[in-house]
């Protein structure tokens, strides 16, 4: 089943178009990346599924119920967390009260509530340094620590999908390590992810299926495996030495 499915989707910024109908499944449970180089157009493919920016054409489909063009709270509701480029955590508040926010659709009731405080607990011990530093503000905390927060923070409106746009950009390789190593768990869990990243390599590992995006349309996709195999992919994305 199709969790999250984009059809022929269109969006750019102003009269600048970047997206040129483009169309990709994600199903329930399973992790899908989206893959290409810098202004491809992977960021606003992801600002256009959250609400932040509008598309000017095309579907986007949250277990068949249309979302393409509402207000992006209202997305969240649906069940859709924003992991965004750039971490954009609540500086002067402590990590908790980051995490607490992330539930704030669950705490008003316009999602289920189910165990919020029992996912607080769950999401603490599946990023561990956010354990540590629960009570510092989140604004003293590394860049590492703070992309974490960040996806802990989506974790906790306990979505039908995340996003997670770029989560070890500016990141040292031994946190990008600890991220994907997170992301591998989350699967574990059966969290369906869209997952749009700069080290494809690393993206193909962690993803079931993927999508190449060029010049704002989709070049190719397939199972993740076959990409990783795929001659043209390796050469533009990959480097000869994977």
């Amino acid at each position: 089943m199709s969790m999250l499915s984009i059809q022929n989707l269109e969006a750019g910024y102003g009269k600048v178009k970047v997206l040129h109908g483009i169309s990709m499944e994600v199903p329930k449970g399973k992790v899908v990346t989206l893959i290409g180089s810098n202004g491809a157009g992977k960021t606003t493919a992801m600002r256009a599924i959250s609400g932040m920016i509008k598309p000017t054409a095309g579907t986007i489909s949250l277990k068949d119920q249309r979302i393409d063009g509402l207000e992006s709270h209202r997305i969240a509701r649906y069940g859709i967390a924003h992991s965004p480029e750039g971490r954009r955590v609540f500086a002067t508040m402590t990590v908790t009260d980051n995490l607490i926010l992330g539930a704030f659709p669950r705490l008003t009731r316009s999602r289920p509530k189910g165990d919020v405080d029992g996912d607080l607990e769950r999401a603490l011990e599946l990023f561990p340094r956010l354990k540590e530093r629960r009570l510092q503000l989140a604004g003293t905390l590394s860049g590492g620590e703070q992309q974490m927060l960040a996806m802990a923070r989506a974790v906790m409106l306990a979505p039908e999908v995340v996003l997670l746009d770029e989560p070890s950009m500016g990141l040292a390789p031994i946190l990008v390590d600890e991220v994907f190593r997170i992301i591998e768990r989350l699967k574990g869990e059966g969290v369906t992810m869209l997952l749009v990243e700069q080290f494809a390599a690393a993206a193909l590992a962690v993803a079931d299926y993927g999508y190449v995006l060029e010049n704002g349309r989709i070049a190719t996709h397939g199972e993740a495996s076959k990409l990783k195999n795929d001659p043209g992919v390796k050469e533009a994305y990959l480097g000869t030495s994977h």
